[in-house]
């Protein structure tokens, strides 16, 4: 559950399963929409709630896997999000606003008026930005308030939770610096290239760490070896605020991986899995 992983031809930079690490067994909603296609959380959730009555129909079990944690959130809680107002005028005086001073002065107001939004957007993910702030001038409410309205009484799911962490912070982040090189030597430039071509049209993907930071060598702004530095930067600081959001969730059985291999965290499922 990457939502960027949802779109055609972005295999390496969303980092989606090969059909080697499938191994046979069937993957849903991976590279099933044009990546222009806009994909909100409640579309999401949506298809997402498709695919699991589907599975289940057949006796199987559906496992969710991934780590946006707004698209999972909105899934298991079957929240139904009321209709996003806009307000093209607000919007015009915050993208000048952008223009004119940067991200900075935003961000800053974002974390006084919804911090939790805020932890859960990069400063420099414009779009992001300047649709929380849109919305809640709009509404006068946080993301967390227009979601917990949205909530049914009784969530459609009694799931199992989990999740895999260091206690040891450097060991994680030593593994995404790894990931990030053998990404740039499976061909990430190349597929940078296609986001390149069509930024114009796909504005969400060539915001996503790992084009939009090729994207900016292609343009001259930085060079190969520093987009290199900042997709890993920036991809230990998007893992920093994934483990800040599920840290929240109590429903979240947690395993150290510093402890656990992965073939006991396995059985230890099963057992659960089993149990339930």
């Amino acid at each position: 559950m990457y939502k960027r992983q949802i779109y055609k031809g972005l295999h390496i930079g969303t980092a989606a399963p090969s059909r080697e690490e499938m191994q046979g067994v069937p993957h849903h909603l991976i590279g099933v929409l044009e990546p222009g296609t806009p994909c909100s959380a409640a579309d999401y959730a949506a298809m997402a709630g498709q695919a699991v009555q589907e599975i289940s129909a057949r006796g199987r079990l559906p496992v969710l896997c991934g780590g946006t944690g707004l698209y999972l959130r909105s899934f298991l809680e079957g929240i139904a999000f009321a209709r996003q107002p806009e307000n093209a005028d607000v919007r015009r005086r915050l993208q000048q606003e952008l223009a004119q001073k940067g991200p900075g002065p935003l961000y800053g107001r974002l974390c006084r008026l919804d911090p939790q939004g805020a932890a859960a957007i990069h400063p420099n993910n414009h779009t992001r930005l300047l649709r929380a702030l849109e919305l809640y001038e709009a509404t006068g409410q946080t993301a967390a308030q227009r979601a917990a309205a949205s909530k049914p009484q009784e969530a459609p799911y009694e799931p199992l939770v989990l999740a895999l962490a260091f206690a040891d912070r450097a060991q994680l982040y030593a593994r995404i610096d790894a990931r990030v090189d053998a990404m740039m030597a499976q061909g990430l430039l190349k597929e940078a290239e296609q986001v390149y071509a069509h930024r114009a049209s796909w504005p969400g993907v060539a915001q996503a760490i790992g084009y939009k930071e090729i994207i900016d060598a292609f343009n001259g702004v930085i060079s190969m070896d520093e987009a290199r530095e900042l997709i890993k930067m920036r991809s230990r600081r998007y893992a920093k605020r994934q483990l800040s959001w599920f840290k929240r969730d109590d429903r979240i059985v947690w395993f150290d991986m510093d402890e656990f291999t992965i073939d006991e965290v396995v059985e230890d499922i099963l057992h659960r899995i089993e149990a339930a």
